[in-house]
């Protein structure tokens, strides 16, 4: 298959799944997997951040106002958006320390590992059932409750878990309303992506380990950015009377059907 090919159906596929609580990540890997990508390692994280990068950059165009109100208030000094930046911190200490402390580990469960990719989906349906059986109440984001949808986030480095399904599962289980939290959720995303982005293309030489061409990148990029602006707009309308057991049951089917497939292949 062509790289292009290749290429612009894992950026759809990556723009579609990093917004609905069924696992970029893990979808990526199920469709490298299919497609014939031989790309391991820190080849295959690699061409997941690249892919990764066009969403951040689909979610700071559909919350461009929203930030923008946030960086004013900063230059402002106003008290509440000090008080959301320091939520925002709190929640993103599970993962930086993760990021930081444990990168290698976490790119060696990038590597077409498919079984683990197939249990961790059933997990996350398991989770997304549990999240739809919750009754939020309108409650605040505290900086325990931030704490708490970091820890939930940190999860979701692993192929087949949920960044929005652990997050907004997680906040219904605290009470915290599901539309408040899956914008907090990708607002506390952006600082973490940006800061991995800053790493990879200082610290670590860029991208100059992935095997693919600069056009086949860009292709890629292109349709993630796209599609990703489509499909985040569509979480954002639909997550407040949403019922998440509905990706649950996909993410448990799902991940059997691929378990006895590699059960009878093997």
């Amino acid at each position: 298959m062509s790289e292009y090919i290749l290429t612009v159906i894992l950026g759809i596929v990556q723009g579609i799944t990093e917004f609905l609580p069924i696992s970029s990540d893990g979808h990526l890997e199920i469709a490298k997997f299919f497609l014939g990508d031989k790309s391991i390692g820190l080849d295959s994280l690699s061409l997941t951040i690249v892919l990764h990068i066009a969403t951040t950059l689909s979610i700071c165009y559909v919350l461009r106002l929203r930030i923008w109100i946030i960086l004013k208030g900063i230059l402002n000094k106003d008290k509440a958006t000090f008080q959301l930046c320091g939520l925002i911190f709190i929640s993103m200490l599970p993962a930086a320390i993760v990021g930081v402390f444990f990168e290698e580990e976490v790119s060696k469960l990038f590597n077409g590992k498919i079984e683990l990719v197939s249990t961790l989906l059933i997990i996350n349906g398991i989770i997304l059932y549990i999240g739809n059986l919750a009754k939020p109440i309108n409650k605040e984001i505290s900086y325990i409750q931030s704490l708490a949808m970091g820890i939930a986030q940190m999860l979701a480095i692993l192929p087949g878990i949920s960044r929005s399904g652990t997050t907004i599962s997680t906040a219904s289980v605290l009470g915290i309303n599901r539309s408040v939290a899956a914008e907090f959720s990708f607002i506390m995303l952006l600082p973490l992506m940006f800061g991995k982005i800053a790493k990879d293309m200082i610290l670590d030489n860029g991208f100059m380990n992935l095997h693919y061409s600069a056009g086949a990148l860009l292709m890629g990029f292109s349709s993630a950015f796209i599609v990703g602006i489509i499909s985040f707009r569509y979480l954002l309308s639909i997550v407040k009377n949403v019922k998440l057991d509905y990706f649950a049951y996909y993410c448990i089917v799902l991940g059997i059907i691929l378990l006895i497939y590699l059960n009878f292949k093997s």
